[in-house]
This record gives structure tokens, C-alpha cells and sequence, in this order.
């Protein structure tokens, strides 16, 4: 079963930055009811986007150099990273359907990016 891998403020840039994916990042803490909710979501997520989408957590009251680095003032607060780019996100707890609706409008968007960037590629190889 694959599970959210754990980031914080020295791995962060690493695991999330640099991923090489999109990557979804819980922002949580121990105390905050709502976010224990999410939890068998983000799990969920975890098991069901394998290998298209990271899912990472990381608890705010552990690393507040990120958390206040991206202005996180409520939780749970769950954002879609591209890189260094946010591309979408949801506040508070939600449905897992609002998560879904979510994360398949983003990678449709990115699959359809990355065929656009093979052909093009293919086609200069086709030329050189």
C-alpha cells in the first residue's frame, strides 16, 4: 500500500520542488480536528495516483518555515504543487470527490502538455 511520504522545511524543496511530478502536499497538525479527518483521504489519494501524482504531508506546527513561507493561515490546507508552481488547492475538509474533481482537471491538463511536448520533440529528431 503506498502511503503520503512525509515532508518538512529541510526536505521540502527536494521532495516537492523537485519532484519531477505533481505533487499534492497535506498541511496539517496533530490538534486540528479537521485535518484527522483527511487523513484516510490523503491515504486514499496516496494508493490511488501512484506514480502520477506525489502525495506528501507536512505538519505546520513542526515546520513553520514553509508553512509561513506560502502564507498557510488555515488547515487543513491541501495544494497541488507543479514544481515550484501552485496550481490549484482546497481549504478545510472536503469530500474525497472535491479531491478527485481536482486532481483529474490538473492531470488532464498536464497529460495533454506532455503529448504536445513529445511530438514536438519527436518531430525536431524527424528533422535533425
Amino acid at each position: 500500500m503506498n502511503k503520503p511520504i512525509h515532508v518538512n522545511d529541510s526536505n521540502f524543496d527536494k521532495e516537492v520542488a523537485e519532484a519531477g511530478q505533481p505533487v499534492l502536499v497535506d498541511f496539517w497538525a496533530p490538534w486540528c480536528g479537521p485535518c484527522k479527518m483527511l487523513t484516510p483521504i490523503i491515504d486514499q489519494l496516496a494508493e490511488e495516483y501512484q506514480g502520477r501524482v506525489k502525495i506528501a504531508k507536512l505538519n505546520v506546527d513542526d515546520n513553520q518555515g514553509v508553512a509561513g513561507a506560502l502564507g498557510i493561515r488555515s488547515i487543513p490546507a491541501v495544494i497541488l504543487f507543479d514544481g515550484k508552481d501552485i496550481v490549484d488547492n482546497i481549504i478545510g475538509a472536503r469530500p474525497k470527490a472535491d479531491f478527485d474533481k481536482m486532481l483529474n482537471r490538473y492531470l488532464k491538463k498536464h497529460d495533454k502538455k506532455q503529448a504536445k511536448a513529445e511530438k514536438k520533440a519527436q518531430r525536431a529528431e524527424a528533422t535533425a
